[in-house]
C-alpha cells in the first residue's frame, strides 16, 4: 500500500493548531463521563428490566380566583423480573408550594414526612437495604424535582401523589396557568461540578415517552369568563355557566414534551384584586393584589442603548432558532433612530457585532438582522461569559442601557448568572426572554427580578411581534413607580416583598405577609402612574367580609419567604457552589420544616413498613425523558463549539476562533499545501 508522505509544514500546522481545538472542546465538554452529561437512552438495556418504570402522570387543578390547588399523581409499575429502583426528574412552576405527598401500593397509603435532606435521605436508604417500598422527593431546583421509588417489585404499581399551591398573575389583563412537562437538557461547563440530575438520558428526537401526560383543570372566577384557551395543547373546553368551566386533556405521551399552558381573560379585561385573609391556629395569613393604573404613553421616548445577547447554542437549533430570528427581527426593527444598539451571538464563545454600539440607523439594523439570520445553533451554553462580556460593556453615562438576553435556558449555572447580574448590572437594566416550549422559566424569571427588568416567553414564532410590541412598551413606561405600602390599624408584619419595584407589566402588584389581632384597619398603595399620583385604598373589613378561610396562603407566604431568602443570597442546590450564606440556609430549613414545604434543604419521604420479599439485587433505572417539542439531538452535544458565524463573513468582533473554525482552517490549509506538494513534485 502506497502511503503519501506528508509534507514537513503540513505537519507543523497540524501540530500547531489541533492541540488548540481539542483544548477548547475539552473546556467546554469537561470529562467525558457519559453517567454525568445528558445521552440518548440505548435501546436494550439489561434484559427483562424495566425501562420506562413512570406509566403516567394525571393532573387535576382546581383555580379558585387567584389561587390554583393542584394534585399530581405519578404512576410507577414494573412489567420486569427484576426488582427496581426508579429515579424520575420532572419540572414544576416556579411558584408552586409543594406541601403534601403520599405514596399508594395497593390498598395501603402512605403519607410522606417533610425532613432535612440528609436525614430524609438516611430513611430513605435504610427502607431500600430493609426491602421496604419508600419514594424520596428532593428539590434539585426550585422548578426541578427528582422522585426516587425504591423496591417497585415485579407486578408492583405504586401511586405517588403531590400536593401543591400556586397564585395566578394576570399580565396585561391575562391569567396563565403553566404546568411543566419536561425538564430540558442542561449543558454544564467544565468548571462546574456536575449534578447527577443534570445527566440524566433523553429520548432521541421524535421519539414519544411510553409515559403518558393527562390533565383535569375546574375554572371558577368571580366574574365571567371571557376567553379560555390553551396554548400548547389541543384539550376539550367546556362550560358549565359562564363563571366556571372544565378544562380537559386526555392522556397521551405526546403531549409530555412541552409546557402545558392555559390562558384565561375575564370579561371586560378585568383583574382579581383586593386583599384575601387566612384565620389559622396559630398564625394569620393576607394575599393584596393590587391593580395597576393604566399605562400613559408618553410623548416622547428617551433615547436608549440596547445590547442584544441571543443563545445560539446547539439546545437553540432548529425551532427555538427560528422563533428567536423573528423575535429579534421585530426587536431591532422597533428602535428609534435616537437609540443605539448592539449584538451578541453566544454558544461555547461569544461573538459581538461591533465593539461599541451603533446608532440605529437602517443599515445598521440590516446589518443586526443579518448577523442574527445567519446564526445557526450549535455547541455549548456559555452564559455566564457572555453575560460578563454585556455587563462589561463601556457605558455612556447620559444613556440608559437596556441588556436583552434571548434563550432557551438550559444551564445549571441559574444562581451564578443571578449573582452577577446583581453585582454587575450598575445602571442598566436587564430584560430576558425565554424561547421553546419548555424553557427553564426559573432562568428567565431570577434573571429578570435581579436585572430589575421583566420575563417574558415566547412560545411559539406567532407570538414573537406580539412579545415585541410588549417589550417596547414596558421600556418607554413603566406603570407604577415609587410604590410605598402603608398599614393603618392593621397589624401586619413578615410582608413578602419588604419593598416593591417599579412596575413595567401591566400586572398587578402582590403582597403577602402575616397579621395580627382583629381583622380591621386599612391598606394604602400609593405611588407614581397613570400620569400623575396614584393611590389605592383597601379597608381590610371587606376582605373578612369574603372569608377568613384560605389556607393556601400559608404554603404561599412560606414559599414567598423562601424565594426572597434564596433571590438575597448565595444558597446553592447542596451548598456545591459559591459562597453559602449560613443564615438563609438555616431560616429556609425551618420554613420547610414548620410549613412541611419542599425546599433546597427539605425533602418528602414515604416508607411501607412492611418488608418485601427480594430476591434479586435492586437495580436502578432512570427514567429517560423525551426531548422537549422542537429541540433537536445537537442539545446533548458534547464538544462542537461552534457559534455558527464566521468573523469575516459578518462582521464579528471577538476572541480566537472556535474549534469548528479551526478544523475548518485546518483542513483547508493542508489542501493547499497538498495541492503546492503535488505540483512540486
Amino acid at each position: 500500500m502506497h502511503i503519501l508522505p506528508i509534507h514537513p509544514t503540513i505537519g507543523a500546522l497540524a501540530l500547531s493548531l489541533c492541540p488548540l481545538g481539542f483544548a477548547n472542546q475539552q473546556d467546554i465538554a469537561g470529562h467525558d463521563d457519559r453517567s454525568e452529561a445528558p445521552h440518548f437512552e440505548i435501546a436494550g438495556g439489561e434484559e427483562n428490566t424495566e425501562r420506562f418504570p413512570l406509566k403516567s402522570t394525571n393532573l387535576e387543578a382546581r383555580i379558585s380566583g387567584v389561587i390554583a390547588e393542584v394534585k399530581v399523581e405519578q404512576t410507577y409499575a414494573n412489567t420486569g423480573d427484576t426488582p427496581i429502583e426508579a429515579t424520575y426528574v420532572f419540572p414544576a412552576s416556579t411558584r408552586a408550594a409543594v406541601h403534601g405527598v403520599e405514596m399508594r401500593i395497593g390498598e395501603r397509603r402512605v403519607v410522606a414526612k417533610i425532613k432535612e435532606k440528609e436525614e430524609a435521605k438516611k430513611v430513605y436508604e435504610e427502607a431500600k437495604r430493609a426491602n421496604k417500598t419508600a419514594s424520596l422527593l428532593d428539590q434539585e431546583r426550585p422548578n426541578v424535582f427528582r422522585m426516587s421509588v425504591a423496591n417497585i417489585l415485579p407486578g408492583d404499581e405504586v401511586k405517588v401523589t403531590l400536593t401543591f399551591s400556586e397564585k395566578l398573575t394576570a399580565t396585561e389583563r391575562v391569567y396563565e396557568f403553566v404546568y411543566p412537562t419536561v425538564v430540558g437538557p442542561r449543558y454544564s461547563g467544565a468548571a462546574t461540578a456536575r449534578e447527577t440530575w443534570v445527566g440524566n438520558p433523553y429520548l432521541e428526537e421524535g421519539v414519544d415517552t411510553p409515559a403518558t401526560f393527562a390533565a383535569k383543570i375546574k375554572l371558577q372566577s368571580g366574574l365571567p369568563i371571557q376567553k379560555l384557551s390553551s396554548a400548547s395543547h389541543q384539550p376539550e373546553i367546556s362550560f358549565k355557566d359562564e363563571k366556571r368551566a372544565l378544562v380537559v386533556l386526555p392522556a397521551s405521551g405526546e403531549a409530555a414534551n412541552r409546557d402545558f399552558v392555559l390562558r384565561y381573560r375575564l370579561a371586560d379585561s378585568e383583574v382579581e384584586s383586593g386583599l384575601l385573609l387566612h384565620c389559622g391556629e396559630e398564625e394569620n395569613f393576607f394575599l393584596l393584589n393590587v391593580e395597576p393604573p393604566e399605562r400613559v404613553r408618553p410623548e416622547q421616548v428617551p433615547a436608549r442603548e440596547y445590547v442584544f445577547v441571543l443563545d445560539v447554542s446547539g439546545s437553540m437549533n432548529g425551532f427555538p432558532l427560528d422563533t428567536a430570528r423573528m423575535l429579534m427581527r421585530d426587536l431591532l426593527g422597533g428602535l428609534q433612530s435616537t437609540d443605539t444598539f448592539n449584538v451578541m451571538l453566544f454558544a461555547g464563545e461569544n461573538r459581538m457585532l461591533s465593539k461599541q454600539s451603533l446608532p440605529a440607523t437602517a443599515d445598521n439594523i440590516r446589518r443586526g438582522t443579518d448577523l442574527t439570520g445567519l446564526a445557526r445553533g450549535g455547541g455549548g451554553t456559555e452564559l455566564l461569559p457572555a453575560l460578563k462580556r454585556a455587563l462589561a460593556l463601556p457605558q455612556d453615562e447620559d444613556t440608559s442601557r437596556s441588556i436583552v438576553v434571548v434563550t432557551d435556558g438550559f444551564v445549571d449555572i441559574e444562581r451564578e448568572a443571578f449573582d452577577l447580574i446583581r453585582r454587575e448590572r450598575g445602571k442598566a437594566n436587564l430584560f430576558a426572554f425565554g424561547i421553546g416550549s419548555s424553557v427553564n422559566r426559573w432562568l428567565i424569571e431570577g434573571m429578570a427580578r435581579a436585572g430589575m427588568g421583566e420575563p417574558f416567553f415566547v412560545l411559539q414564532p406567532g407570538e414573537a411581534s406580539r412579545t415585541a410590541e410588549r417589550f417596547r412598551d414596558y421600556i418607554s413606561s413603566p406603570v407604577l413607580t415609587g410604590i410605598r405600602i402603608r398599614y393603618e390599624g392593621f397589624k401586619a408584619y413578615d410582608t413578602q416583598p419588604q419593598s416593591v419595584p417599579d412596575v413595567f407589566a401591566d400586572r398587578p402588584i402582590e403582597i403577602v405577609g402575616k397579621w395580627k389581632g382583629n381583622a380591621k384597619g386599612r391598606i394604602i398603595v400609593t405611588g407614581h402612574g397613570g400620569g400623575g399620583p396614584y393611590e389605592q385604598v383597601f379597608e381590610v373589613s371587606t376582605g373578612a367580609g369574603s372569608g377568613l378561610e384560605n389556607p393556601a396562603l400559608r404554603p404561599l407566604w412560606a414559599r414567598e419567604r423562601v424565594r426572597v431568602l434564596a433571590d438575597n443570597s448565595m444558597v446553592g442546590s447542596s451548598g456545591r457552589r459559591g459562597g453559602v450564606d449560613e443564615e438563609s440556609k438555616r431560616e429556609i430549613t425551618s420554613l420547610g420544616l414548620t410549613y412541611g414545604l419542599l425546599t433546597d434543604y427539605t425533602s418528602f419521604v414515604a416508607v411501607d413498613e412492611t418488608p418485601r420479599e427480594v430476591l434479586e439485587k435492586l437495580r436502578s433505572v432512570q427514567q429517560p425523558l423525551p426531548l422537549p417539542q422542537g429541540v433537536g439531538n445537537s442539545a446533548l452535544g458534547g464538544g462542537q463549539v461552534s457559534v455558527g458565524v464566521s468573523a469575516s463573513a459578518s462582521g464579528l468582533t471577538g476572541a480566537a476562533p472556535e474549534p469548528g473554525a479551526i478544523g475548518l482552517i485546518l483542513v483547508t490549509a493542508i489542501g493547499l499545501l497538498m495541492r503546492r506538494h503535488r505540483v512540486q513534485g
